[in-house]
């Protein structure tokens, strides 16, 4: 009784401390934890929350802020444990170290990260405000720090980048000095830059859809075909329980076509994400044997398929496009003046290219994409929306395969001086 006498005060400035680190463990718990849907309900949860998305707004700002606040707090705390262990002697100042270590492992790491990551939204509003005051205290020093890290960094973790091995305008002032004939030159000039582009086309406006892709289940037997090629000139073996695509066979390349068991000579496909490029899955296709890669959604479901043969199109054929090779029909066709009908599956960038105009930015990459957003559900014939220049009214919406659309130009309107 006499030793909590003697030492309150410290044990008291202990317990603050103790809060304090809490504090600063779970703010950095609760706020890193936000996922974008917690985001959007915290932005619309008041000034609080709207406080806490803009600390989010500079993370590294926000993480060196509490994280310097935590280790000056965990000093602090230390710093006292030690002045009372000095005046204690042999097992009351080993139980005394032990203690307060473990005392803050649990409240002030433990237990505060474990219930911000219960529930992250409710504390990162609680926490903004006092959270924003320790951060815009801070920031005097913050460029000295961040200097401080980088050095360190660059010291022991130094990172060299490569420089690539050819330039674009290298392989430009090849290309003029390697012909002399102008349309040769201009033919080479326009596929150098269709290569360059595939590194800014996602692999999602190249693929072909998945309701568009047939794919069979073992045992396949060439009566299954049909007596015809599949378009994508592939056949897809499917997996074993599922209609996930496990494997393709180029049925172009076999010198002879059994009459069974055709997934014998199957390669497994490759599996991208939907949001790559087409840059990087060439590369990724050009080292497998299957010349395929398998698309897939956030599910990890396959949404299509993308074939080296697309690609190569792509890149040497780039008149030609997604819907002539999968439909065969031109992806837009002129029905009277001032009015087209458009296949969903069109991508955006052929439209800009056609019409020469300026369309809003969006993060979706067919018109098939942009009528759904615009309406904010599914598609049905008769619907009507505008996009930029165009109105566009769905003739065609069916459950599986590609979306008809009409689309109208409308002329922009003139300024009265």
């Amino acid at each position: 009784m006499d030793l909590l006498v003697t030492f309150a005060p410290g044990l008291i400035a202990m317990g603050v401390l103790i809060i304090a680190s809490a504090f600063f463990s779970c703010s950095e718990a609760a706020l890193f934890s936000l996922d974008h849907k917690e985001r959007r309900k915290l932005a619309a949860a008041g000034r609080s929350g709207r406080l806490a998305l803009r600390l989010l707004d500079d993370p590294d700002r926000l993480l060196t802020a509490v994280l310097f606040w935590n280790l000056l707090v965990n000093l602090a705390y230390f710093a006292i444990t030690s002045i009372i262990s000095l005046r204690l002697e042999g097992a009351e100042a080993a139980g005394l170290t032990f203690g307060a270590l473990l005392v803050l492992i649990v409240f002030s790491e433990m237990l505060p990260k474990t219930l911000a990551v219960l529930v992250p939204r409710v504390l990162a509003s609680w926490l903004s405000v006092p959270l924003a005051a320790m951060v815009r205290a801070l920031d005097p020093v913050l460029p000295a720090l961040r200097t401080a890290n980088l050095l360190s960094r660059r010291l022991f973790c130094p990172k060299f980048e490569p420089e690539p091995y050819l330039r674009v305008g290298d392989l430009e002032r090849a290309l003029q000095l390697s012909t002399g004939n102008a349309s040769l030159l201009q033919q080479e000039e326009r596929v150098l830059e269709n290569l360059v582009l595939l590194s800014d086309i996602r692999v999602e406006e190249l693929m072909r859809p998945r309701t568009n892709c047939r794919v069979f289940h073992p045992p396949i037997s060439l009566a299954d075909l049909g007596g015809q090629l599949t378009p994508s000139g592939y056949l897809l073996v499917a997996e074993p329980e599922s209609d996930e695509v496990a494997g393709a066979v180029a049925l172009n390349s076999l010198s002879r076509v059994p009459a069974e068991n055709l997934e014998r000579y199957a390669h497994a496909v490759a599996y991208v994400p939907w949001c790559t490029t087409v840059a990087a899955v060439l590369d990724t296709i050009l080292r497998g044997p299957s010349g395929v890669a398998a698309v897939v959604n956030e599910n990890g479901e396959t949404i299509g398929i993308l074939t080296e043969d697309d690609v190569l199109a792509a890149i040497f054929n780039p008149a030609g496009s997604r819907v002539e090779r999968i439909l065969d029909r031109k992806p837009l066709r002129l029905v009277e003046p001032g009015r087209w009908h458009v296949s969903g599956m069109t991508s955006l960038r052929r439209l800009r290219r056609h019409f020469q105009v300026e369309c809003p930015s969006s993060s979706n990459v067919t018109v098939a994409g942009i009528v759904q957003e615009a309406l904010g559900r599914i598609p049905q014939a008769g619907d009507v929306c505008r996009w930029g220049p165009f109105e566009l009214m769905v003739l065609e919406a069916p459950q599986r395969g590609p979306m008809l659309v009409e689309l109208t130009q409308i002329p922009p309107v003139k300024e009265e001086p």
